[in-house]
């Protein structure tokens, strides 16, 4: 990881005339196609037509990202509030993981009265390759210079250019990579809902909504638990609710909602 440690990224890929790609958009791209393709997989596996996952896809990524980047305004209102303007960069980043979800699931519930599916069954289909799709992801926060840790002397550190330091750790070069820690994360997440599927179809017939449900609700409490102890590291600004982070206390409600929904209704079976 040396090159972490001596290599400071560029965030435009390619420019030419007005045409200007950025390394954010192409790995947000790269993050969609690895969750549609996945998903594919999966649905193949538990006998889901095609049709309705490349359906569902085009509601989910507008629902999705409309999801993600009002609640990255809303944890940021008072920037935004003096850069009104802004809000609409989407090019420079800024998407919120926790808008994202909930916006999701609820285009999910929409899409699955709609189409007469089982809700848990098609949600199980689609957390794995949204758990590998933020593992992809990630390293676009890389390139644009966001979201990295605290200041470190550890060998993987990153250089962070002196615009975009905290000015409490405006003397500091290197800080933590917390995208990567956050990538290589969710990618075992994503090999441990892999590995959940495979073992339901050695066991089961098919994905009922028993386990449909228990795959879901793992991996909303696994990403949780990883986005709480992730908190701790990060430096960029965020709303505080009782001198908590937000986003960190969502994830601890998260956490505990999804123990709850899984012992409530295996209790109640």
């Amino acid at each position: 990881m040396s090159f972490l440690h001596t290599f400071t990224p560029d965030p435009i890929l390619y420019s030419y005339g007005f045409i200007t790609v950025h390394w954010y958009g192409l790995f947000m791209a790269l993050a969609l196609l690895a969750g549609f393709l996945v998903s594919l997989k999966i649905a193949r596996w538990h006998g889901i037509k095609k049709e309705i996952i490349q359906d569902l896809f085009l509601y989910l990524v507008v629902g999705g990202f409309v999801g993600a980047r009002v609640f990255y305004i809303l944890y940021n209102p008072f920037y935004f509030w003096q850069y009104p303007l802004n809000m609409f960069k989407i090019w420079e980043g800024g998407i919120a993981i926790h808008g994202g979800l909930l916006f999701g699931f609820l285009t999910l519930m929409w899409f699955t009265r709609l189409r007469s599916v089982n809700f848990w069954q098609l949600t199980s289909i689609i957390v794995p390759g949204l758990a590998l799709g933020q593992a992809v992801g990630r390293w676009g926060n890389y390139f644009n210079q966001e979201l990295f840790g605290r200041p470190t002397s550890l060998p993987w550190g990153i250089p962070i250019e002196v615009a975009r330091r905290p000015a409490e750790f405006a003397a500091a070069e290197f800080f933590q990579p917390t995208f990567l820690y956050e990538s290589l994360g969710n990618l075992i997440i994503f090999i441990t809902l892999i590995l959940a599927h495979l073992y339901i179809l050695k066991i089961s017939k098919g994905l009922n909504a028993k386990n449909a449900m228990a795959i879901t609700l793992g991996y909303l409490a696994m990403y949780s638990m990883l986005r709480f102890v992730m908190e701790f590291m990060r430096t960029d600004s965020m709303l505080n609710v009782f001198n908590i982070r937000v986003t960190q206390l969502i994830s601890g409600v998260l956490i505990l909602l999804s123990v709850f929904v899984y012992l409530y209704f295996f209790k109640k079976k």
